[in-house]
């Protein structure tokens, strides 16, 4: 189904949608999660824990479990290294940054905390991590994110980054989770826990400048220098996240002309545009969420947002306004590899099964290998450490890549180096990127794509996860024949978590939400807006049929 969007869209936010911060926090601590419900458990997604205190599905005992079994786990794995702790703007961020101090210093966990109590992008966890652990083999680094990324307001999230730095496997979130939870069974007896105040003081807990380390080591990445040279005037919204307290030094430090248009941080991020659905979502992709900065697209010759976390991007172009996030990595993709002369040549590119195909014919032109893996942003860690991969990026507007000497910058997504990327794009050829993505595509056809979600119960949720392609019998979609019925990635045979079929000219992926009773539909033509839509009515059908029976 197509979804319907609410007429508040792309408004500022009323007065009634704003969170009652009060009765958040007081949810937080008060509410007590159910074991037995499932949705009130733990339960690590591709991105970590993440619920609503008011529904029990993050409080203040889901933290303090989960940081026990993290620090379990640690000493299971021997990680003795420090822990690098960071958290954004979100509400229930502060409050479960404070239950975790309590648990990691209770545990003598050596914890380096921002030195001024402020918030940390995903991404300058994950370059602290590399940086600490390059050259070690012993006594290394993890890290924890507290952050739902671009969520709701009421939202929270916690994740773990094990010495990679990256989102950790699913291994090791499958063995934290099931840690956290038979501590939440039995009433958190057995969790290691001590007042914040004396938390904060404790021998074990470090105050950490996380800002300059990264600001100064960005030019090993960027070309900062050419940025400064051209003049390119840069418009920055760091939607209230994370990201607000960094910019500001790169530009003192390399003397961009760059402007952050809005630097205000309030928890209820009353400053937003009213997302698609009539929700408040910092969502850098969405053009609702992103009117504000889209409206001020002639005052610079490139502006860029990045969400609460800073690990998702969002850049606006004169040319054509918010770029897709599939045609910005496609445009990223093309220049990284032909401004990039460090490179190994046999570095490959990765990208989730549910990008465009339009990643694919652009890499292809270029000359390097394709590295196709399911939703998830671990599936690229490995590979940007030891190089084999030279990018990784999502659909969702998440991506990172390589220094520029070829060596690792970071294993989680970096929407602060995406943006910066758009900047030197436009600094150096001349084009912002929207145009840049017309010059290198021409010739490899127009893509066509949409995701939409459709109901789906818990059970037939299920089944889509575990779908067996056999299962299948449809021989053609949109009037052209099957080419492929995937449900394991061709990158790393990885299970995708659902099915995804392709033709010459199209293909479609379905895979359930980890959130919502829904699934999600991913599907893109290379011949029309209308083959689109029969792609995306046949993929429903044929998904239906599958769920007939239950």
């Amino acid at each position: 189904m197509t979804p319907r969007t609410n007429p508040l869209a792309g408004q500022p936010v009323p007065a009634s949608l704003l969170v009652n911060i009060p009765r958040l926090m007081t949810a937080y601590y008060a509410m007590k999660p159910d074991p037995a419900v499932t949705a009130q458990r733990v339960a690590f997604g591709t991105s970590g824990h993440r619920g609503n205190a008011r529904a029990s599905g993050f409080n203040e005992d889901h933290i303090l479990a989960i940081t026990q079994a993290v620090c379990d786990h640690r000493r299971g794995a021997g990680i003795a290294g420090p822990l690098f702790i960071g958290m954004d703007t979100h509400a229930l961020s502060e409050a479960a940054f404070t239950s975790a101090i309590e648990v990691l210093a209770a545990n003598e966990v050596e914890t380096m905390i921002d030195q001024d109590g402020g918030y940390t992008p995903t991404p300058v966890i994950s370059h602290a991590i590399i940086g600490y652990n390059r050259g070690r083999t012993s006594g290394l680094a993890d890290g924890i994110v507290i952050s739902p990324s671009h969520n709701p307001p009421e939202d929270g999230g916690f994740k773990y980054n094990p010495p990679n730095g990256g989102p950790a496997d699913v291994d090791v979130t499958g063995a934290i989770e099931r840690m956290a939870n038979a501590y939440l069974a039995a009433g958190n007896q057995g969790v290691r826990r001590i007042g914040f105040e004396h938390a904060r003081r404790a021998a074990c807990v470090h105050a950490h400048d996380y800002i300059t380390p990264y600001v100064a080591d960005l030019g090993s990445v960027i070309d900062m220098a050419a940025i400064q040279r051209s003049g390119v005037r840069i418009g920055v919204d760091p939607l209230g996240g994370a990201a607000c307290a960094y910019w500001q030094p790169i530009i003192e430090r390399y003397g961009i002309a760059a402007t952050v248009v809005d630097p205000t941080i309030d928890p209820t991020f009353r400053f937003m545009s009213v997302d698609w659905d009539g929700k408040i979502r910092m969502d850098c992709s969405s053009p609702f969420a992103m009117a504000k900065l889209i409206a001020l697209r002639e005052r610079f010759d490139i502006a860029c947002a990045t969400d609460p976390d800073a690990d998702r991007h969002g850049i606006v172009c004169p040319s054509g306004g918010l770029m897709p996030p599939n045609a910005y990595l496609a445009a990223a993709i093309g220049y990284l590899c032909t401004h990039r002369p460090d490179w190994q040549a046999g570095g490959a590119v990765g990208k989730t099964a549910v990008s465009s195909a339009m990643i694919d014919r652009v890499v292809a032109r270029q000359g390097r290998r394709l590295t196709e893996v399911p939703v998830g942003f671990k599936w690229f860690s490995a590979g940007l450490i030891d190089g084999s991969l030279v990018f990784g990026g999502e659909e969702s507007a998440g991506a990172s890549f390589l220094r520029r000497d070829g060596s690792v910058w970071t294993t989680d997504k970096d929407g602060l180096i995406l943006a910066l990327l758009a900047a030197e794009m436009t600094a150096v050829t001349g084009k912002d990127p929207n145009q840049y993505y017309a010059e290198i595509t021409e010739g490899l056809g127009a893509s066509h794509y949409e995701r939409i979600d459709a109901p789906a119960s818990r059970a037939q949720k299920a089944v889509l996860s575990k779908l067996d392609p056999a299962a299948i019998t449809a021989t053609t979609l949109a009037g052209e024949p099957i080419t492929a019925k995937l449900n394991r990635a061709p990158g790393n045979d990885a299970a995708l978590g659902g099915i995804k079929l392709t033709t010459e000219n199209a293909w479609f992926a379905a895979r359930p939400s980890g959130t919502e009773d829904v699934y999600k539909i991913y599907a893109e033509s290379f011949l029309s807006d209308q083959h689109l839509k029969a792609v995306q009515q046949e993929a429903q059908a044929l998904i239906g049929r599958l769920f007939e029976d239950l």
